[in-house]
């Protein structure tokens, strides 16, 4: 019998990937969304997949629909760059991935795949959206205590600087190639000497994939740490788009000062993932040329 994986963010820039990795390895994929979300990532796979609106159906129902969920894999997120209350982010980044997870736990579901971000690999919030960290931080601890009651797997998965093609056009990366690819006159930067771990959407996928696989090797409760293990400065990131893409803007490097509390250094110890068997296959100048490749062909 297929194992079914159900999958929260599936519209999203991650989720729509593993959405396509997952079928490809042949599991059961259910995802949950809303009535009016956009699908437009996943539309060549929308009738493969079984799918949930979350604003109509209950979630009970939804685990006892899809009877015995193998997997939960969790990427949706708020990062309350819209004006988002306080309350909001937590409804969307604590309770709601909450629930789930004491459903699943119900339900005997083996493991639940949470995606976490490298601004909580310190013990103080990141003060540049404190809500979001708060929020993901708290529901890290709440899986660790499921994890640790024996009640099901928990991974929590602290993912770097991804980048690829398709990304929201609020981050960093998107916006760099983007504008590189439209020749706009000048990038407006900071100094850039921020360093990065870039990881390419697909190594991503493929770390998943891997925990997926190998979940039950270690203890209930794990943690990893997502990148590629090398740093980049985002002024290298950004020189070497611009090349790639053979773009005629300028760079204005320095033109506007490093955000407060600005995180200056941040690589991930991928040690955890290799003993799995799992390594990054792109450098960061073989993931950008794929990236822009995706955006051309748009």
């Amino acid at each position: 019998m297929e194992k079914t994986v159900l999958v929260t963010g599936a519209t999203g820039f991650l989720g729509s990937h593993l959405v396509k990795a997952l079928l490809v390895d042949g599991y059961r994929v259910a995802i949950l969304k809303r009535s009016f979300s956009k699908t437009w990532r996943i539309d060549d796979v929308i009738d493969q997949i079984i799918s949930f609106d979350i604003d109509i159906c209950d979630l009970h129902q939804v685990f006892d629909r899809l009877d015995n969920v193998f997997a939960v894999i969790h990427t949706a997120t708020c990062y309350g760059k819209n004006n988002e209350g306080s309350l909001e982010v937590f409804n969307a980044n604590t309770f709601f991935p909450l629930q789930i997870l004491d459903l699943a736990t119900n339900f005997n579901t083996d493991v639940f795949i949470n995606t976490d971000t490298y601004f909580n690999k310190g013990d103080i919030p990141y003060q540049g959206l404190p809500d979001y960290s708060i929020s993901k931080k708290h529901f890290a601890d709440w899986g660790k205590h499921y994890a640790q009651c024996r009640k099901i797997y928990f991974i929590n998965t602290k993912l770097e600087h991804m980048f690829g093609g398709n990304e929201d056009n609020s981050k960093f990366t998107s916006y760099v190639v983007k504008s590189c690819l439209a020749n706009i006159k000048d990038l407006v930067l900071t100094e850039g000497q921020q360093l990065r771990d870039f990881i390419y959407v697909a190594d991503v996928v493929t770390a998943y994939l891997k925990i997926l696989e190998k979940h039950k090797q270690g203890n209930n409760y794990q943690e990893y740490e997502l990148g590629s293990g090398q740093t980049f400065t985002i002024r290298e990131f950004v020189e070497t788009v611009r090349k790639l893409s053979q773009s005629q803007t300028d760079l204005n490097f320095g033109a506007i000062p490093y955000r407060e509390n600005e995180i200056m250094f941040s690589k991930a110890n991928i040690e955890q993932l290799s003993l799995l068997g799992w390594k990054p296959k792109y450098t960061l100048e073989q993931g950008l040329m794929k990236t822009i490749a995706e955006y051309k062909a748009v």
